[in-house]
């Protein structure tokens, strides 16, 4: 198979994982009636543009910043969500947003990284492909990793770019949000199947380990390229492997503790007994987080389009295509209260900042919500 049929072949792979032709999925299950044993409230919402992609809010002190395909960028007030401040990044976006509280980073559909502080630009650079994470904020450094797993790290005051990493690895890449956040003062990185911790000052690897192991007869069967964001207990990160497996390492060993072959495209969630995480039909699947055991496993929600999971307290939150939200239990998953948002898929996953529950639709939506 030649590289440019892999890549339309991943591309049709994960559009059609993703959502694909309303026509073409299965119905999804009926939503069944029972009474609720939590309750929350909605402390204030906000309206967005469309979104094309998944969108983790990125959460500062008192503060919550969003973007919209088209390019805005806003800051609202996290207690009422008050716009702050509102940016334009003059073209559409690829990627969602990151920032650090006082530096805000998108990257445009022209691979044009830029960065914002305070709704002010304060600079713009280009990277060599396209790019679907959202950029990683810290340290006085912005750091963007393209769809060809090149990291590239940036003085997030001038935008002088620092340092690239590149490192070998199968031409056929996924065009799905990856990894990139940190742990204490080392940058977590997906290469591939590989959970990849680097040195944020020079860019050099400090230690890499699999959580997964790709099989297959061509690129595409082997794709498994981390999916982000990566989940953190502890010491303990936890992600899924496209399609491939789900996995937990111990950052301060720089070790794997488990992994666990099952599909899916979606992020997990771990709290400090279990890791949650919905199959390519929604069969949602607990795996004790010490070993990977299945804890439990429900399949009450088959095949409506799930997001990504939050684990916050006692429950693990789900939302679903028709912009509901399910809150279960997280040591049964028996379902404890179901909110609705606006009626479009929830993207990306439900974020906790505080006590306050950050979700966004794709039609633009952002609420935020309380448990009472």
């Amino acid at each position: 198979m030649s590289r440019r049929a892999a890549w339309a072949a991943a591309l049709a792979l994960a559009a059609a994982l993703l959502g694909g032709c309303a026509a073409e999925r299965p119905k999804p299950t009926p939503l069944e009636t029972y009474a609720p044993k939590a309750s929350a409230h909605l402390a204030w919402s906000q309206r967005l543009g469309k979104l094309d992609f998944p969108l983790e809010p990125a959460a500062g002190v008192g503060q919550v910043i969003v973007a919209d395909s088209a390019g805005t960028v806003i800051a609202l007030a996290l207690d009422n969500g008050a716009e702050l401040w509102r940016a334009s990044a003059g073209a559409a976006l690829s990627a969602g947003v990151g920032s650090d509280g006082r530096f805000a980073s998108v990257v445009t559909r022209r691979n044009e990284v830029v960065t914002f502080e305070q709704g002010r630009e304060v600079w713009r650079k280009r990277v060599p492909s396209s790019v679907v994470t959202p950029p990683f904020v810290a340290g006085e450094r912005v750091f963007v990793m393209g769809v060809d797993r090149v990291v590239h790290a940036f003085d997030a005051l001038d935008g002088r770019r620092l340092w690239t990493l590149q490192r070998a690895g199968d031409a056929l890449t996924l065009a799905l949000p990856g990894v990139l956040a940190a742990y204490h003062d080392t940058l977590l990185v997906g290469q591939g199947p590989q959970l990849v911790g680097v040195d944020p000052l020079r860019g050099s690897v400090r230690w890499s380990v699999p959580l997964a192991s790709p099989r297959g007869t061509n690129e595409v069967e082997r794709l498994a390229d981390l999916v982000g964001p990566p989940a953190r207990h502890g010491e303990r990160i936890c992600a899924r492997a496209f399609q491939s497996a789900v996995g937990c390492a111990d950052a301060a060993r720089a070790s794997v503790l488990w992994t666990r072959n099952t599909g899916g495209v979606q992020p997990v969630a771990v709290d400090a007994e279990r890791v949650y995480g919905a199959d390519a039909v929604d069969r949602i699947t607990a795996w004790r987080a010490d070993n990977g055991d299945v804890a439990w496993s429900s399949e009450r929600m088959l095949n409506r389009g799930l997001s990504g999971p939050l684990a916050v307290g006692a429950f693990v939150v789900f939302g679903d295509s028709e912009g509901y939200l399910h809150f279960l239990a997280a040591a049964s998953g028996e379902p404890q209260l179901r909110l609705a948002t606006d009626g479009s898929p929830v993207l990306g996953a439900p974020q906790l900042a505080g006590r306050t529950m950050l979700v966004v639709t794709r039609a633009g939506g952002v609420f935020a919500l309380r448990q009472n």
